[in-house]
């Protein structure tokens, strides 16, 4: 009695791990590869549109496309923000954006588009994964400095997942570095209380 109950205890163990091992019952999920994870985040890149301000544009036969050899370098360095009148862009009002879509106008001054390569001096080479996902969390520069400005919409990826925002870092820190070194924001104009 007891030998015909170890041999089928023995038979159900063997045929059980036969099931679990063919995938027959669920398990686990393996955590993405590194390639994995930069081609995630090349794909949350592409369909958030980052590249419509952090890339600067090439303009032919009547329209523009991103400047792929400059992906995601942001504001174009030295390239002056035309002219405008500030009462165009008070509340309420118009916000502007110039001719690369990298810098844009409004109530809270100028704001530049960041320069999201890896390079160490002038882009995110020497920011941590934590750094960036706070910042992406928080709104605010490396997730502790000055407010991340409009038109960023980092309240949307703030919503992301920590494994989508850790994707999109590592797409970041795989595209070639590009040394463009992005103004800082210019406050807006003094407006005089009215009398």
């Amino acid at each position: 009695m007891r030998s015909r109950f170890l041999d089928q205890t023995a038979g159900f163990l063997v045929l059980a791990g036969v099931f679990v091992s063919s995938g027959c019952l669920p398990s686990e999920p393996k955590p993405p590869t590194p390639a994995e994870m930069v081609e995630r985040g090349r794909y949350l890149v592409t369909v958030a549109g980052c590249n419509d301000c952090h890339t600067p544009k090439v303009f032919a036969g009547g329209g523009m496309s991103p400047d792929d050899t400059k992906l995601l370098s942001g504001h174009p360095q030295g390239l002056e923000v035309p002219a405008y009148n500030p009462d165009q862009v008070a509340p309420g009002q118009w916000l502007l954006f110039n001719q690369h879509l990298t810098a844009a106008v409004g109530p809270w001054g100028v704001s530049f588009a960041a320069n999201l390569t890896p390079d160490e001096d002038t882009g995110l080479g020497d920011w941590t994964e934590e750094e960036f996902i706070a910042t992406m969390r928080t709104g605010t520069h490396r997730g502790i400095g000055r407010p991340i400005l409009p038109p960023m919409p980092w309240f949307n990826l703030a919503q992301a997942t920590d494994q989508d925002l850790q994707a999109i870092f590592a797409y970041l820190q795989s595209i070639p570095a590009i040394s463009n070194q992005v103004p800082d924001p210019i406050d807006p104009p003094a407006v005089e209380p009215p009398t």
